[in-house]
């Protein structure tokens, strides 16, 4: 195990050292110390590494992941896991918004709630929250999978593309071409894995959720939807 205590090294010192390591390392473990809500910890990371920061993190912890697994046991602020690539991202307690932002791939974890836009724009990263999400959460989410077992706040999914959505409690509106969607047998499988790989089995079952998606009405302008959009 590797220890980095922050209020010593610093955070430029601290993500020089997970940078410059080589692919081959067996310093695959690393302990942050004293984050103190410190912005940018542990981003651009490209090795299967396991960092666990050990208090509150500020804004884009982990963003930028790559094959790295990042714990934070605290709560984290805003665009946690943003852009991320692959790998997994742990939040232990609450996340600020934009969880997820563009996420191209990978695992993002919450086990508190999430605020508002939680997984915007999202490209094919999965978001497992075990909590509540607030307002435009997955706004413009073109790819991937967003699992809320608590409630939904204003205009879920709005604009969105293909991305899967699965609520297991109340929305309380949806976005523009956003639409309720039947749960197939297919999805109640792909829900079990994903609640599986969340650290959410035995919390909640699939065929509790609800599924959202787009209605691909807004994929090509027309004149009769110029209101949406």
């Amino acid at each position: 195990m590797m220890r980095f205590d922050l209020a010593d090294g610093g955070l430029r010192a601290l993500n020089a050292a997970l940078h410059a390591l080589p692919p081959d390392t067996n310093e695959t473990e690393w302990e942050v110390l004293n984050p103190k809500g410190a912005h940018a910890i542990a981003v651009g990371l490209d090795a299967p590494i396991e960092v666990t920061v050990r208090g509150s993190a500020g804004y884009y912890l982990a963003g930028m992941n790559k094959r790295a697994t990042v714990r934070v046991t605290g709560s984290a602020g805003p665009g946690v896991a943003e852009n991320m690539m692959s790998g997994t991202v742990i939040v232990e307690g609450d996340a600020s918004q934009y969880a997820g932002a563009t996420g191209r791939g990978g695992l993002l974890v919450i086990k508190g709630n999430a605020a508002s836009r939680c997984g915007i724009s999202m490209k094919g990263i999965d978001i497992v929250v075990h909590g509540n999400v607030g307002h435009m959460s997955a706004f413009m989410a073109q790819k991937g999978n967003l699992v809320v077992l608590g409630d939904a706040g204003e205009a879920l999914g709005d604009s969105i593309y293909e991305a899967r959505l699965f609520v297991r409690g109340r929305v309380r509106s949806l976005g523009a071409d956003c639409i309720e969607k039947e749960m197939r047998p297919e999805h109640l499988a792909l829900l079990e894995d994903l609640l599986r790989r969340g650290l959410a089995e035995g919390k909640a079952r699939p065929e509790e959720f609800r599924r959202y998606g787009s209605a691909r009405r807004l994929y090509n302008f027309h004149i009769d939807n110029a209101s949406a959009y």
